[in-house]
C-alpha cells in the first residue's frame, strides 16, 4: 500500500480535479449488491483470522488505506485494525479517531424523532402538511413513519443537477441546510406514500425539519439533548463546514494506479446535514448503536414499531440479507441477526450494528468510499468481511442475534 507523502500542490488540487467523479457516487441512490458467503467463519476469540481478513481487505488492489473494527460483547471490547489512519504519518487507526459517519447519521435522526414520539411531541403518523406547511403542498400527505421507513416517495434532493453544479464549482460551498429540499420543491412525489421502498436523502432532511418545527429547537441541540448526553457521546457532532477535528481517520479516493488522494476535507457537510453530515469516532458509534438498538432512548412500544421490517436495503447494502425498519436495518447473516445502519461518503464507508438486546455490537469503518456504483467487486468483498466479523461477534451466543 502506498505510504509516501504526496507533493503539497498535488495533494491540494487533486480533490478538485476528481470532484466530478466523487460527486457521481457520494450522494446517489445505490442498488444493493448480492450477498456473498465468506469462505471462512472466524469464531469467537479467533483474533488472528479477523486480523488476516481485515489486512486482506486493505492490501487488495484498490482497497482502503485503513480499516478499524470495534467488537463489544458485554464489557469485553476487541479492536481489530489494519493499514493506516494517515498515509503521510503511517500511524494506525484508533477508536478515538474522528471520521465522517455518512448515512449512519440517519440512525441519529431516527433516534431524535422516536425520542420525540416517546415524549408525545411528535406522532409517527404526523403529516408534512401539518408540521411543515411551508413545504410543497403536493408532499403534504407524507408521514413521519413513511420518511423513517423510506416509503415517502419524496424526490431525492441529492439528485438535483443544480446542487451538483454548485458542488462542482465549489466543493466547500456553504448551503443553508434547512433549505436543501428547495432543490426538488417543484417535483412531484415519486410514488404514492407508503406504496413502496425507495431510499431518499430527502427523508431525513424532512425528519430533522419536522423535529425542529415540533420543538422550536435547532436539530443540533436536539441531538445533544436527546442522543449525545443520554448515551455519553463526547466526540460526536454535526458540523456544517469541511474541517475535521483532530485526530481523525483520513479518508481517501482510491483509484489505482494513482496513489490514494486524501479527500477527508474535500467536501463540506452543509449539503448533507441530517442525512449524512455527522462526525463521530468508533468509540462513540459503539455507544450509540448499543443504546439505539436496545431502546435505551425510548420505550419498547416504539422499538416494536421500529421493527416493522419491509423489503429494502441500506445504502450501501450491509452484510447478509437486508430488510428495512424505521431508521434501522435488519442484517440477517449466516450466523444470526444484527440491527444497524450503513453509510458512505467520499473517503469513508461505515457499518454500525448490534444484537437486538444491545449487548453485542460491531462498528466497522474503512477509509475509502465503497459502494455498488463505484466499486461493486470491493463492495462484495467488504460485505463478505463484515459478515465474518458479525459471526465472530455472535460466536457461541447466536441466540442473542435472532431478533
Amino acid at each position: 500500500m502506498p505510504s509516501r507523502s504526496l507533493p503539497t500542490s498535488r495533494a491540494r488540487f487533486r480533490p478538485r480535479l476528481r470532484t466530478a467523479r466523487l460527486l457521481a457516487v457520494c450522494l446517489t441512490v445505490l442498488v444493493p449488491a448480492t450477498p456473498a458467503v465468506a469462505a471462512t467463519s472466524p469464531s469467537r476469540g479467533d483474533d488472528g483470522a479477523l486480523q488476516r481478513r481485515l489486512e486482506e481487505l486493505v492490501r487488495a488492489p484498490g482497497g482502503p488505506p485503513g480499516a478499524i473494527a470495534v467488537l463489544q460483547r458485554g464489557r469485553e471490547t476487541r479492536v481489530v485494525r489494519a493499514g493506516v489512519a494517515d498515509v503521510r504519518s503511517g500511524r494506525p487507526p484508533w477508536p478515538g479517531d474522528h471520521m465522517r459517519i455518512a448515512s449512519t447519521a440517519k440512525a441519529f435522526s431516527g433516534a431524535v424523532a422516536l425520542s420525540l414520539v416517546d415524549r408525545g411531541v411528535l406522532g409517527l403518523d404526523d403529516m408534512l402538511r401539518d408540521r411543515l406547511p411551508q413545504l410543497p403542498r403536493h408532499w403534504g400527505s407524507v408521514t413521519l413513519r413513511q420518511m423513517l421507513h423510506h416509503t415517502s416517495g419524496l424526490p431525492d434532493y441529492t439528485e438535483s443537477p443544480r446542487l451538483r453544479e454548485i458542488l462542482t464549482e465549489d466543493p466547500h460551498h456553504r448551503f443553508d441546510s434547512r433549505r436543501l429540499l428547495d432543490f426538488v420543491a417543484e417535483e412531484r412525489l415519486r410514488f404514492r406514500p407508503g406504496a413502496r421502498y425507495r431510499y431518499s436523502n430527502s427523508d431525513n432532511i424532512a425528519v430533522a425539519l419536522m423535529a425542529e418545527a415540533a420543538t422550536g429547537t435547532p436539530y443540533e441541540q436536539l441531538l445533544r439533548d436527546l442522543v449525545y448526553r443520554p448515551l455519553g457521546l463526547r466526540n460526536t457532532s454535526l458540523p456544517s463546514g469541511y474541517r475535521l477535528p483532530e485526530p481523525y481517520l483520513h479518508g481517501y479516493d482510491v483509484n489505482p494506479p494513482q496513489p490514494p488522494a486524501d479527500i477527508s476535507e474535500a467536501l463540506g457537510a452543509s449539503g448533507v446535514w441530517a442525512s449524512g453530515g455527522m462526525v463521530s469516532t468508533p468509540a462513540d458509534l459503539t455507544r450509540f448503536i448499543r443504546g439505539y438498538v436496545s431502546g435505551a432512548l425510548y420505550d419498547q412500544r416504539l422499538v416494536r414499531e421500529q421493527h416493522a421490517w419491509i423489503a429494502g436495503a441500506s445504502e450501501p447494502a450491509g452484510p447478509g440479507d437486508n430488510t428495512a425498519g424505521l431508521a434501522l436495518y435488519r442484517y440477517s447473516t449466516r450466523c444470526g441477526v444484527v440491527l444497524g445502519h450503513t453509510g458512505n461518503f467520499p473517503g469513508y464507508t461505515q457499518l454500525i450494528a448490534a444484537t437486538p438486546d444491545g449487548q453485542r455490537s460491531l462498528t466497522f469503518s474503512v477509509s475509502s468510499q465503497i459502494n455498488q456504483s463505484l466499486a461493486p467487486e470491493r463492495l462484495r468483498e467488504l460485505r463478505d468481511v463484515q459478515e465474518d466479523f458479525v459471526c465472530a461477534l455472535l460466536g457461541d451466543g447466536t441466540a442473542e442475534g435472532k431478533g
